[in-house]
């Protein structure tokens, strides 16, 4: 699942995962996959998968790209939008040994039960240990998997009751992230470093072009609520006709 000459490496170490190295062939479902292992397999089984950079994931049916602006216009995060909530995943640089996710959940659990969640517990998935949040606002489901070098954390969002055990929320995260394909690349990243997001070039450009026409709009809203409003010069005030000895002119006139 994690690769196959890595994972022999490792074999010691490596998490308990109920596909075997030799089975980890892209659309079988026993992802998430190295890229190493499905690089030749991804050119043929492109279609319907969008590749990130970092991770390549597959597009649930019928849901919706939602991407995360940074500032700076650069992508910060992407999230598949479905009918029944969201699904983000994001890939980290981890040592070589696994083990980052289990020290992650840990964290995570004390930092949102310190944030006086409404509930924080732990249950045990397809990879191990899940964490499962609930909170007026909205229900989470965070799930994570060591590789090699790297790390991929899904968080599935929704209303309440949409993260509980069966669910489709759940269910489709799952299908997600069973045939999401990890990059980690060659460059040096410290550990637990969010690996660099890379948007296809058609919707970077597309993208760009909405963050100019914004900041554009803005600067122009900025521009006019700076400018002074000159006062209007007051329109000459109406002469009236006098009134002689006789009455007014025009009754003058018709005398």
């Amino acid at each position: 699942m994690f690769g196959k000459r890595k994972k022999q490496a490792e074999s010691a170490e490596a998490p308990d995962t109920t596909e075997d190295a030799a089975t980890s062939e892209l659309g079988s479902g026993s992802g998430p996959y190295d890229i190493d292992d499905v690089a030749e397999q991804l050119e043929t089984q492109s279609e319907g998968r969008l590749d990130l950079g970092s991770v390549v994931v597959p597009m649930p049916a019928g849901g919706q790209l939602q991407v995360e602006m940074s500032p700076d216009g650069s992508p910060q995060g992407v999230h598949l939008v479905t009918d029944h909530g969201r699904i983000t995943i994001a890939a980290y640089a981890a040592p070589k040994s696994p083990g980052q996710w289990r020290e992650v959940i840990g964290e995570l659990t004390t930092a949102l039960r310190a944030d006086n969640v409404t509930s924080v517990t732990i249950e045990t998935g397809p990879w191990g240990r899940e964490l499962v949040a609930t909170n007026p606002a909205a229900d989470l489901r965070f799930i994570g998997v060591d590789g090699y070098r790297w790390m991929v954390r899904l968080v599935a969002t929704g209303p309440a009751g949409s993260v509980v055990e069966g669910s489709p929320l759940v269910e489709a995260a799952r299908a997600a992230l069973r045939e999401t394909v990890v990059r980690r690349g060659t460059d040096p990243h410290p550990v637990r470093t969010p690996l660099p997001i890379a948007l296809p070039k058609e919707l970077a450009d597309q993208l760009v072009a909405a963050h100019q026409q914004q900041l554009a709009a803005q600067q122009a809203a900025e521009t006019a609520a700076a400018t002074p409003v000159q006062p209007q010069a007051a329109p000459p005030p109406v002469r009236k006709a006098r009134r002689g000895a006789e009455g007014s002119a025009m009754q003058q006139l018709g005398k």
